[in-house]
């Protein structure tokens, strides 16, 4: 009980967080938006695409390694993180010369190149960053990653639309996410070193390399494989459609990025957990998953439904020139259901020692969306990439969901009954939406929306009041 107590507290903590984090960075993106216009929006969000492709190098499933083994063994925290930095800081370099050499390798804008640089640094000091807080995972402590982030977002906030108001422009704008980095990563270094009590120093053991690199080498193929999939479509928008398109597809990937924080904050606490009860608690292990499953379900719904009808108005919220990111929108939007429920199988996977096939699965759907892009990004531009994002997720999930029922005595038809549950609630939602949306301003729409949702649900049996009860006990600190 004390480890269940645990998942919902470290959830609760990471989903307010991530909330007021998302809430925060999606406000900086609507005012970078109306700022700058599509085309410098695209160059913006270019930079940050093609340096996160390049930032697998540093981390080579490492983090994923470090959590999953420091949950099953606290005291071997210190001389993991110890020689996983030993192998990450030639990484770093490697990666700075490989980001180099890649842009300057086309003939891209100067402006564009001077962005990828600043990010660049972001890209370096998030990796260190990751890995401290990785170590807090795997002692089942996110308080402290919780409060980093939205200060992180804080910091972005302020600097970065400080300098647009003083027409700074967008190098200032990408210097203030390199400042906020820097921030994270002596933050976490703290929080590591003073309040987990583990000693941050370099070491080079053989057999324990040895042993990371053995476990950690389909992480890594699944991460590189991972960036390719959410950001080489940016870049290729860029190299086909021009940086216009860029900032036109970012209006919906940034809005499926950010609402993702609901799944990441529950399997970041689900993961170290689902890795113990993997070794000890098999029933345990099923019943977390099935209701993981379950939330996202009830989640995921009245989102979508609510963002297609409610599109055009979203796009509004920025400014003349996005009308063109509406049908990009709706289409990518349905994909939040695959993407939702795919996070918790991918850790099912992982926790399960399963990551070869987790990492199979991933490459699997690389290739579908790099062929996908090829195809219809020259022919479609955005709506092209974002039909591509709802069909390889569709991909992700179909092989995810098929091998999780070798590994677990997974019981589908529980998560179903919630599924047509939740759908019949956000069709009933949607048709209030529908009608109301021509008299009701959107920020009024949306809450309302909300509330007819879950009654709905609540009437069609899909929670009861036990579920709202633990939901408030998880939140008392």
């Amino acid at each position: 009980m004390t480890k269940i107590h645990n998942i919902a507290k470290n959830t609760s903590y990471l989903t307010v967080a991530l909330i007021l984090q998302k809430v925060i960075s999606f406000a900086y993106f609507t005012m970078l938006a109306r700022y700058l216009g599509p085309a410098d929006l695209g160059k913006y969000y270019f930079a940050i695409s093609f340096t996160t492709i390049f930032a697998i190098l540093i981390d080579l499933g490492f983090a994923n390694v470090l959590t999953r083994e420091v949950a099953k063994d606290q005291t071997r925290a210190e001389r993991l993180l110890g020689n996983i930095l030993g192998l990450k800081i030639p990484l770093a370099i490697f990666a700075i010369f490989a980001v180099f050499i890649s842009i300057n390798s086309f003939h891209y804008d100067p402006l564009v190149k001077i962005l990828v640089y600043i990010s660049c640094i972001s890209m370096v000091l998030d990796s260190f960053t990751f890995t401290f807080f990785s170590v807090a995972r795997g002692k089942h402590n996110l308080k402290y990653e919780s409060i980093s982030s939205i200060v992180f977002q804080l910091i972005v906030l302020v600097v970065g639309y400080s300098a647009l108001l003083l027409n700074g422009g967008l190098i200032p704008a990408m210097a203030a996410l390199a400042l906020a980095s820097l921030y994270n990563f002596i933050y976490s270094w703290l929080i590591v070193a003073g309040k987990l009590k583990v000693i941050i120093k370099i070491f080079y053991d053989k057999p324990v390399i040895r042993d990371i690199i053995k476990i950690s080498w389909p992480f890594a193929v699944y991460a590189i494989f991972q960036r390719l999939y959410m950001y080489l479509d940016s870049v290729l928008l860029a190299f086909f459609a021009g940086n216009e398109q860029v900032g036109l597809y970012q209006v919906a990937f940034k809005i499926i990025f950010a609402l993702q924080f609901l799944p990441m904050a529950f399997t970041a606490s689900l993961y170290p957990a689902m890795s113990a009860y993997w070794k000890d608690n098999r029933e345990q292990l099923v019943i977390s998953f099935e209701r993981a499953i379950n939330y996202l379900i009830i989640i995921s719904w009245p989102i979508i439904i609510g963002i297609v009808l409610l599109a055009d108005k979203i796009v509004l919220l920025f400014k003349v020139g996005y009308n063109g990111a509406i049908l990009p929108l709706q289409i990518s939007i349905i994909s939040l259901f695959f993407i939702f429920i795919n996070f918790p199988i991918g850790s099912l996977l992982n926790a399960c020692d399963r990551q070869r096939r987790n990492t199979f699965n991933m490459g699997i759907a690389t290739i579908v969306s790099v062929i996908l892009n090829l195809i219809l990004i020259p022919r479609f531009q955005a709506v092209g990439a974002s039909v591509t994002v709802l069909i390889t997720n569709l991909v992700m999930f179909l092989l995810g969901i098929f091998l999780v029922r070798k590994i677990i005595s997974y019981r589908p038809a529980k998560n179903l009954i919630v599924f047509f549950k939740s759908l019949a609630a956000a069709i009933l939602m949607g048709t209030t939406i529908l009608f109301g949306k021509v008299y009701l301003n959107i920020f009024i729409l949306i809450p309302i929306g909300g509330i007819l949702y879950f009654y709905f649900l609540y009437l069609f049996g899909g929670f009861k009041k036990n579920d709202i009860s633990s939901v408030f006990k998880s939140l008392k600190l």
